[in-house]
C-alpha cells in the first residue's frame, strides 16, 4: 500500500465503505473509489437493481460531500494532487468529479486516419474522445500487461528512493 493510500484509508470514516477503498494515484490526481453495501431489492428486474444502486451512490455522494471535500483539501495540500471520489454499489460504479487533462501528442497521418475513422463512424465525437476511447480499450484488453509494467515501475521507484542521496553538486552525501 502506498503512503497516499495508507493516509487516506486511515483518514476515512470506517462506516463509509465495505472494506478498504481502491486508491489510484498518478502525477496529477488521486482517485478514491469505495464499495457501498448493495441495496436489498425485492424486484429481480435489472433496471430496478441498477436504479437502486445508482440511488445508493447518489445518497452517499450527497451525505458525505462536506466531509469528503475537507479530506480532499487536506490530501491536496499534503500530496500536491487533486482528489476525485467515486463509489461502487453492486454492478454500478460512478466517479463523481475527476480531472480531464489535455495531453499533447504528435500523430502521423495513419494514426490520425484511425481517429478520424472513429469520429466519422460516430464512435467518438472528436479526435480527443477517439484517442481516449482507444486508450481505454488498450487498458481493458491489456490490463494484465499494463499492471505488470506498473508494478515494475513501482519497484524501480522504490529502489531509487532507497538509494544514496545526492547533493546539488552531484556528489553522494
Amino acid at each position: 500500500m502506498s503512503e497516499v493510500s495508507g493516509w487516506l484509508v486511515g483518514r476515512l470514516p470506517d462506516e463509509w465503505f465495505e472494506g478498504e477503498p481502491e486508491v489510484s494515484v498518478d502525477r496529477d490526481e488521486i482517485v478514491v473509489v469505495g464499495a457501498l453495501p448493495a441495496p436489498d431489492v425485492q424486484d429481480e428486474d435489472d433496471a430496478a437493481t441498477r436504479g437502486a444502486e445508482a440511488g445508493r451512490i447518489k445518497r452517499f455522494r450527497e451525505d458525505t460531500r462536506q466531509q469528503r471535500m475537507r479530506i480532499a483539501d487536506e490530501a491536496e495540500r499534503r500530496y500536491g494532487r487533486k482528489v476525485a471520489w467515486g463509489a461502487q454499489c453492486g454492478e454500478t460504479q460512478q466517479i463523481f468529479t475527476n480531472m480531464s487533462i489535455p495531453v499533447m501528442t504528435r500523430l502521423r497521418q495513419p494514426e490520425r486516419q484511425v481517429l478520424d475513422t472513429l469520429v466519422d463512424a460516430g464512435v467518438a465525437r472528436s479526435r480527443s474522445e477517439a484517442l481516449a476511447w482507444s486508450v481505454r480499450l488498450v487498458a481493458e484488453h491489456e490490463a494484465d500487461w499494463i499492471k505488470e509494467l506498473q508494478d515494475a515501475l513501482s519497484a524501480v521507484h522504490d529502489v531509487r528512493r532507497s538509494g544514496p542521496a545526492f547533493r546539488a553538486s552531484g556528489q553522494a552525501s
